[in-house]
């Protein structure tokens, strides 16, 4: 058996304390599947006289810094945030140390300066586990369809979210109880903000798309809208419709070829649909390619034992590259695809309308659309008198020309009120 690989880690948390558990207590396995024992040299943590179960205290530091310049051959990143975790990875390369991070949020802020340190470092930067958890996803994008062309790639990646849609439909609850309860349970922070107004989502968009598309793409470049303004009534009007609203994560090459759209929103999903059956917390990407056709990933996106177990696959992959001599991918973006913004996305849409009970109502509003160049699909009546209603379906439409009908009708003296709007993802055909 080979000389040990050593392995600092950064963070001692949820993830952390599992991913040093899991190289403690497997030793054996993964030196077998590796050629070579894992050393664990430190846990950088910030309490370092706070015990951690199953980690012996004398592997905890509250200097991460120093952790680093040691030069141990892995470094380990489950910190989050911007800084100092960039700084330390950074210092980690320079160091000669590959590294395996979790971190969405800085990936898809400047992950083009991580890749950059590790080419010129000579080092691996692998993060299986900073896109839906435990499913193996990241790999198989990177590696295993190298040789496709990926079209669209629609994802549940936020367990929180995808907790309290589902709870909403299957219990025609309102958004703010299932949030005090998701809450309650600890499937959402005291502060949900990054889950629930999409945030969260948007960076693990960023880094699917820059994958799927060999194309630089950044957190800034995704348009994100939350689930915040589902209510009720849009959850009972989609499953009336035989849909179900999901947060996704939408990454798509344009009809053109040379442009790419990313976006987070909620979504209108026939119940047919392999997304639309994805519950609770779960997270799962559907991804379209030209030649392997459609595809699934399924499985727990969070939690500190799912993700430590994509950690320690990646940790696994480099230290097989450190005995072969070998390197990981590197980033690619040779495409170098325009990114575009939603306007020019084109899917369908959902629009509920509150609406004057008189004749002529229904011209009016059709003539709005047809206007601005949507076409209907379906038109649904509800109610009469001050509780008349149309809930409209369309046709495939440019988000841009939706936008500008939203605005047309919201001008015309029959429409009361434009009570809700949401793109529908999923259907076949126009």
């Amino acid at each position: 058996m080979s000389a040990p690989i050593t392995v600092a880690l950064l963070g001692g948390g949820t993830v952390g304390s599992q991913v040093a558990r899991l190289i403690l207590e497997q030793s054996d396995d993964l030196a077998a599947r590796i050629g070579a024992p894992l050393e664990l040299a430190g846990v950088a943590v910030r309490d370092a006289s706070r015990a951690r179960e199953g980690v012996p205290s004398a592997l905890l530091t509250d200097d991460a810094t120093a952790l680093v310049a040691r030069g141990s051959d892995i470094v380990v990143e489950v910190m989050g945030g911007i800084e100092p975790a960039r700084t330390l990875i950074l210092q980690a390369m320079a160091a000669g140390s590959s590294v395996v991070t979790a971190n969405k949020a800085l990936l898809a802020a400047d992950g083009a300066a991580l890749y950059a340190a590790a080419a010129a470092n000579g080092v691996d930067l692998y993060f299986e586990a900073s896109v839906a958890g435990a499913i193996p996803l990241l790999r198989p994008l990177r590696e295993s369809l190298a040789g496709d062309r990926v079209v669209k790639v629609l994802g549940i990646v936020n367990g929180t979210t995808n907790f309290i849609l589902s709870k909403m439909d299957e219990e025609g609850a309102d958004y703010a109880d299932v949030l005090a309860e998701a809450q309650r349970l600890g499937y959402a922070e005291a502060d949900p903000t990054a889950d629930v107004g999409g945030l969260d989502a948007a960076a693990k968009a960023a880094i699917l798309a820059e994958l799927a598309f060999h194309t630089r793409v950044t957190f800034d470049d995704v348009s994100c809208e939350g689930i915040t303004g589902v209510t009720a009534a849009d959850v009972a009007a989609a499953r009336d419709m035989g849909f179900v609203i999901k947060l996704l994560a939408v990454a798509e090459r344009t009809e053109d070829g040379r442009g790419v759209i990313v976006r987070v929103h909620p979504t209108m999903v026939p119940r047919s649909h392999p997304l639309a059956s994805v519950r609770d917390a779960f997270n799962a990407v559907f991804i379209e390619a030209e030649s392997a056709g459609e595809m699934m990933f399924y499985g727990r996106g969070a939690g500190g034992a799912p993700t430590a177990s994509a950690v320690l696959g990646d940790v696994v992959a480099v230290a097989r590259n450190l005995r072969s001599g070998g390197h990981g991918p590197r980033e690619s973006t040779y495409a170098d695809l325009e990114i575009r913004g939603i306007d020019q996305a084109r899917t369908r849409y959902y629009v509920n309308l509150d609406v004057a009970d008189r004749p002529g109502v229904l011209a009016t509003v059709a003539r709005a659309f047809s206007d601005n160049g949507v076409s209907i699909q379906v038109v649904r009546q509800e109610g009469h008198g001050d509780d008349a209603g149309l809930i409209v379906r369309t046709h495939l439409a440019q988000d841009g020309d939706l936008s500008r009908t939203i605005e047309a009708l919201r001008s015309l003296d029959v429409v009361k009120q434009v009570v809700g709007v949401m793109r529908v993802e999923g259907e076949a055909g126009s």
